[in-house]
């Protein structure tokens, strides 16, 4: 059985995953071999077998990872013991802030979801319409509250605001004018403008 870790390096699955985030960006999914991934991370074909089972699941993995980490962050603005603004954009901006960090990720992942197998393609979509709908239902909220606007159907809205999110890999640079926060913050104010009664 692989070892999980070898020596003081980060364990096996980090390192394939690192590989293969890597080499899919600088390369494309499809361009990028499963000895390329192995020797990048410096373990054998059976330690990613073992782990992934195939190219496929790395590449599923790629974006579980990000979504699992906003999922857990939604639930907690969603649940927080706070005004439903103060959630929303609390969420608003999160979202984009850890769309940013793995921006790889996420530029790989809409770049290449189609090469998924069509049970791991479904498996996602799940996964991003339970998101978008626990994002939903708090404007959801706010609107059945009075304190947003029912001009705009919510899904009209949630619509907006992840276009704006899923085209961040197409111009943010870590280099530009503009950190993470900064873009969040903007981002999230234009989702509670769009809201105001």
């Amino acid at each position: 059985m692989p070892r999980t870790t070898d020596g003081g390096e980060a364990p096996v699955p980090q390192r394939l995953l690192a590989a293969a985030t890597r080499l899919f960006a600088e390369q494309g999914y499809d361009r990028t071999s499963v000895q390329e991934i192995v020797e990048a991370a410096g373990v054998t074909k059976g330690a990613l077998y073992h782990y992934f089972g195939s190219k496929d699941d790395l590449l599923h993995e790629v974006y579980a990872r990000v979504l699992r980490v906003q999922q857990e962050r939604l639930d907690a603005f969603a649940n927080a013991d706070e005004p439903i603004e103060k959630r929303l954009r609390g969420a608003a901006a999160d979202v984009v802030v850890t769309t940013i960090e793995n921006l790889d990720d996420a530029s790989i992942f809409f770049r290449s979801m189609h090469h998924l197998s069509p049970e791991k393609n479904k498996q996602v979509r799940a996964e991003r319409r339970r998101y978008h709908e626990r994002f939903r239902a708090l404007v959801e909220e706010g609107q059945e509250a009075g304190v947003f606007s029912t001009a705009t159907p919510a899904d009209l809205v949630v619509d907006y605001h992840f276009g704006s999110v899923h085209h961040l890999s197409t111009w943010y640079r870590p280099d530009g004018s503009m950190g993470p926060k900064e873009v969040a913050d903007h981002l999230a104010d234009l989702l509670l403008r769009a809201l105001r009664p």
